[in-house]
């Protein structure tokens, strides 16, 4: 049995609703036909799954399905396309699951064993550098039974599998459609998902359709779903106040959250809610820069960054200060980095440097995406720019792009320092520590940690008990602050807003931050 209370935590939801307007709703579902327009700032990067360890994924739990998902209100993998599924030793390293009868993509080839363990073989044969493969360590070879079983045989023992089998990363394609050695090619896609993704327009729309053959645990409470992609957040919440979209999934600003917590006369006909959130934001340093390669030059950063000063000038109570890669509310968290570099110094961080030989000012080069994770972003680093030149240590230039070349840039090892967001594939400590260790993570950066890949990963996926790892993610987060590779600065809450006519909003977001759209309906109004 998983261990539940942290998990559950981190998926919990807490609704905040504003004043409505004059309008009188039920929650019964509208008998006209059910369209929804949502707005968010996180577009797909790819449609193909074997590509993306990134937001595309909140497209891909609409579109495709995985063996075991997240339902509302489970913060443990549940059956999707699987009828079933558990390990079947006593050693966490055979997972079985059965398959759904009648399954089949919208393209109507069958979505049976074969097809599974092709999605999963790809993933790892095509190994694309920003896909989820760095999710499979543990997997050693994908065996089927019959149509409708499969079985996961792990080099190791793994407790979190399941976990990683929910992700979207993990979604199944058909195999006629998507070749075994390389990306699809034909910029279109196939699921079996409650929706069928009808048209597709990069940076602008995402047009979603109810696709009737779907068999999965979603309850489908509308018949299509636009998604608009934005590059501006300003434009964004234009286009919610002027009822051009229905709902906005991410990329709302402090400056936002605000206006709508005070219940403009603008704003009076919109609904904000705010949802426990476990995504956090970090900087990452490239060690093999001249500059940040140093560890007296990230040991000192980590002295001067003002936490507190930066969420509340930046962020205005919607996020809060953090001190580990693990944050609040999920088993495992700590505030190593306050407990080892305590309030901002700069005579200390001085002291840092002095002792490294490194007198002169350092100059180092910040980049972050434009277009990612909202209009804050840019405001964020150039606060940090201020906290760290006032000290009188460090010139600091700034550089944004959007997130496409922004991704591509760190992935080859480009940036000296950049920033990066993580909202979790899954709702378990290894997902904050694990990602970004190894020679191969999802910051483009290799980062050997020997004590951390080698013993307490291992050790902590042997145990079922999630609250029982405490231990190890402890020790983890130890060797990040002594390494200071990874500078957490903050841990969000998640914020969606809607028109008062629509309903759903609350069990929206699953425990991984994704949007699932088939909650959100129209309600009906007299």
């Amino acid at each position: 049995m998983f261990y539940r209370t942290c998990l559950q935590a981190a998926a919990a939801l807490a609704s905040i609703s504003l004043l409505a307007g004059c309008g009188v709703f039920s929650d019964g579902d509208d008998d006209g036909e059910q369209t929804i327009a949502v707005g968010t700032t996180s577009e797909p990067s790819t449609l193909d799954p074997a590509a993306a360890w990134d937001g595309s994924w909140e497209l891909y739990r609409n579109v495709f399905q995985t063996l075991v998902s997240f339902p509302t209100g489970s913060a443990t993998p549940q059956p999707d396309a699987a009828e079933g599924c558990r390990f079947t030793d006593t050693s966490n390293k055979v997972y079985e699951c059965k398959l759904r009868s009648g399954l089949t993509f919208t393209n109507g080839e069958a979505l049976d064993a074969t097809a599974v363990k092709h999605s999963v073989d790809r993933i790892r044969t095509i190994d694309a550098e920003s896909g989820p493969g760095g999710l499979l360590g543990s997997l050693d070879r994908v065996t089927v039974s019959g149509d409708d079983t499969v079985t996961f045989r792990l080099k190791t023992a793994d407790a979190t599998f399941p976990f990683i089998l929910a992700t979207p990363g993990m979604s199944i394609v058909p195999p006629s459609q998507y070749p075994a050695d390389k990306l699809r090619g034909d910029g279109k896609l196939t699921g079996s998902g409650p929706y069928v993704l009808d048209s597709y327009a990069k940076g602008k729309t995402a047009e979603l359709s109810r696709y009737e053959g779907y068999k999965g645990f979603a309850k489908v409470r509308n018949d299509a779903v636009t998604i608009r992609y934005y590059q501006d957040s300003d434009v964004m919440m234009k286009a919610l106040k002027d009822r051009t979209i229905d709902a906005i999934n991410r990329g709302l600003t402090a400056e936002e959250v605000v206006e709508l917590q005070e219940s403009r006369p603008e704003t009076a006909h919109l609904q904000l809610i705010e949802n426990t959130g476990a995504d956090i934001r970090y900087l990452v340093f490239n060690p093999d820069d001249p500059q940040a390669g140093k560890l007296a030059v990230r040991r000192a950063i980590a002295q001067l960054i003002d936490r507190g000063a930066l969420v509340q000038k930046v962020y205005q109570g919607t996020a809060e200060p953090l001190y580990s890669m693990v944050p609040k509310g999920i088993a495992g968290h700590t505030t190593e980095f306050y407990d080892r570099f305590g309030e901002p110094n700069a005579a200390k961080a001085e002291e840092i440097l002095e002792d490294a030989g490194i007198t002169a000012p350092v100059s180092l080069k910040f980049w972050y995406t434009t277009d990612r994770y909202g209009s804050s972003t840019a405001p964020e680093f150039a606060e940090i720019k201020r906290q760290l030149e006032d000290s009188g240590l460090f010139r600091v230039t700034l550089e944004g792009k959007p997130w496409t070349e922004f991704q591509a840039g760190y992935q080859a090892g480009e940036y000296p320092v950049f920033g990066r967001g993580w909202f979790p594939d899954f709702p378990d400590p290894d997902n904050f520590i694990a990602p970004f260790v190894g020679a191969k993570n999802v910051l483009g950066t290799p980062y050997e940690s020997p004590e951390i890949t080698e013993q307490l990963l291992p050790q902590s996926r042997r145990e079922s008990d999630r609250g029982a790892v405490t231990g190890q993610f402890e020790r983890a987060q130890e060797i990040l602050v002594d390494d200071v590779r990874l500078l957490p600065l903050w841990q969000g809450k998640l914020y969606t807003a809607a028109s008062e006519e629509i309903g759903g909003n609350e069990n929206a977001l699953d425990p991984q931050s994704i949007m699932q759209m088939w909650e959100l309906y129209r309600k009906k109004s007299w």
